[in-house]
């Protein structure tokens, strides 16, 4: 999405947050600041008469997020799912409440430590300079690939399958995108699941392989003193993947582009490679690829902006949090050297992002690799950025480097 520092006018009640048009040809921040100022609990009637409720301030979201006693994740955890529920509630990591979320999470969740990613940080590193190298004039388009020659390699995917899963995670992340994008958005979505979920029952089937892969993990592991069953082998398969592909690759390119838009930053950067690991948490707030996650409340809550009502679903636009000035100073300011810098771009509470060590390495490597190698980059076209309430991304960035 664009993102602008001006402030604008905004009348909130012609505005609508459902719409993923307004994340690829408009700029929400003007609507996220008016509402963190002047309605911190805004409330949205669609055409069809679904509704849901949005909060934009930090401390209104971590209470969202972190609280799963009072706003539960088992009836959809993505804006598109509201009004229908989610299938893999109670099976798929992401859409299933404590204490069968702890189960399913403890497993995995050793394997996705720093200690454990060790041994793919050759990988990571190489893959990381493959992007740069094979980058023919869309950086976008290169990095799509990035996340999945390690991340494939850590579910133990055969290599010939991978091109395949990117686009097949991409039109199910992003499906009303033009770039992913086949025939209607129903049928995008249609496609993108069945062709994941048959992929995964299959590899399933193959299982155990004795490589300790993550898909042997989730094919051998006991939860609750139980083997998983097929479907929830395929949902978290499909959860792990699409966290992957969907996320790191626009946290790469928009920091790129906040590099680009932000040249004395650049030069600081180039100048102090110690700086890598604060620019990455940088770019990941100041891209928020994780645009919003959807929450139901349990109870009646009070929130800073008011009273949420029981069963209510409520949107967490975590591109908002991430910009309130009561946590951040002068928030609008890409500042590669921020500290503390408190951001929820991946998540908060119960539900934090598994695979967060394995992003933060995987972006300081391409970071590192980008600043020892690229001499000089440049915009070579308009950037187009992803058509999605859930992905805050770029889907083309034409580019002229020289290394």
């Amino acid at each position: 999405m664009r993102i602008t520092t001006a402030r604008q006018d905004v009348d909130l009640s012609t505005v609508d947050l459902f719409d993923p048009v307004l994340y690829s040809d408009g700029d929400p921040h003007p609507i996220w600041t008016t509402m963190r100022e002047t309605a911190p609990l805004h409330r949205q009637t669609l055409k069809d008469g679904r509704a849901f409720a949005s909060v934009t301030r930090y401390a209104d979201a971590c209470k969202v997020l972190g609280d799963s006693k009072a706003f539960t994740s088992e009836r959809g955890s993505l804006l598109e799912q509201l009004g229908h529920g989610d299938a893999a509630a109670g099976q798929m990591l992401v859409s299933t409440d404590a204490p069968r979320h702890t189960a399913l999470r403890r497993p995995l969740q050793k394997a996705m430590t720093p200690r454990a990613l060790a041994a793919s940080a050759d990988r990571v590193r190489a893959a990381a300079r493959r992007v740069l190298e094979t980058t023919d004039g869309d950086l976008a388009k290169s990095a799509f690939e990035f996340p999945m020659t390690f991340t494939g390699a850590l579910m133990g995917l055969p290599e010939a399958d991978w091109t395949d899963l990117v686009q097949w995670t991409s039109m199910a992340a992003a499906p009303d995108d033009p770039a992913f994008r086949i025939g209607s958005r129903g049928a995008t979505l249609a496609i993108a699941h069945h062709e994941l979920f048959s992929y995964f029952a299959t590899q399933a089937k193959e299982r155990p392989l004795g490589d300790d892969s993550l898909l042997d993990i989730l094919s051998t592991m006991d939860a609750d003193g139980a083997p998983l069953i097929e479907a929830e082998i395929v949902y978290n398969c499909y959860s792990l993947l699409l966290g992957a592909n969907a996320t790191t690759p626009h946290a790469f390119t928009g920091t790129v582009l906040a590099l680009l838009e932000h040249p004395e930053q650049f030069e600081a950067a180039r100048q102090d490679p110690s700086l890598v690991n604060s620019l990455v948490e940088e770019g990941l707030r100041w891209t928020s690829p994780a645009n919003s996650f959807l929450r139901h409340a349990v109870d009646d809550v009070e929130l800073s902006g008011g009273l949420v009502k029981a069963g209510e679903p409520v949107a967490v636009w975590v591109g908002s949090a991430n910009r309130d000035p009561e946590v951040f100073e002068d928030p609008f300011r890409f500042d590669i050297r921020r500290t503390p810098n408190r951001h929820i771009t991946f998540g908060f509470g119960p539900h934090y992002c598994l695979g967060a060590h394995l992003a933060r390495m995987a972006l300081r490597a391409l970071f590192t690799e980008f600043l020892e190698t690229v001499e000089h980059i440049e915009l070579d076209g308009p950037v187009g950025h992803t058509r999605s309430n859930f992905v805050a991304g770029i889907s083309t960035m034409p580019v002229r480097i020289k290394s």
